[in-house]
């Protein structure tokens, strides 16, 4: 996702790299950060299927941390906790302001979401998604608004959350449709 690559006629790229009849085009990482400042803003959506079910996760596990990010995260290039040894795992998983959540459908695991409470009196969505198989059944925006509303049980000034165009394509939409707003758009070179 995000990196193409082209037949082409002409053996050089446009920044002058030669790769035969193959071309690559990066597109560059657009990241949108969003936010919700009052618990009132939450367009929620329910998933009337008693079979989905969101629990907390009250037994901190560093290895369901790291195994979820990269089930989920893999198919959308989550990148920066790839690198990490099992002690960082552990040391992130056992932060006193990192709560983890599971969502179960027919009690199989289906997808998880984190919060961390920030420096800034404000609780972030710091990963969220759902396993594969679970994408396109309609769990997402009830996923979302668990997310949310766990957040704003933790009393902050603000819940955040980012994404980025190698994210699911309806990530950005799902998070404003749950009334959570633009306020910053970054992008970046790769």
């Amino acid at each position: 996702m995000g990196k193409t690559l082209h037949q082409k006629s002409s053996p050089t790229l446009s920044h002058g790299v030669k790769l035969g009849n193959i071309s690559a085009t990066v597109s560059p990482l657009v990241t949108t950060y969003l936010e919700m400042r009052s618990p009132e803003q939450l367009l929620p959506k329910r998933c009337a299927d008693a079979r989905f079910q969101i629990r907390e996760q009250t037994e901190s596990s560093w290895r369901f941390n790291r195994d979820l990010y990269f089930r989920v995260g893999e198919r959308w290039e989550w990148i920066d906790k790839q690198p990490w040894t099992d002690e960082q795992w552990q040391e992130y998983a056992a932060a006193p302001e990192l709560r983890t959540f599971a969502a179960y459908y027919d009690n199989t695991l289906a997808g998880y979401y984190e919060l961390r409470r920030d420096t800034e009196g404000g609780v972030e969505i710091a990963y969220f998604g759902l396993l594969p198989e679970f994408i396109g059944r309609g769990l997402g925006g009830a996923l979302l608004t668990s997310a949310i509303e766990e957040a704003w049980r933790m009393s902050p000034k603000r819940v955040r959350v980012h994404t980025c165009n190698r994210d699911h394509p309806q990530a950005l939409a799902n998070y404003q449709a749950r009334g959570m707003v633009v306020y910053k758009v970054e992008e970046t070179a790769e």
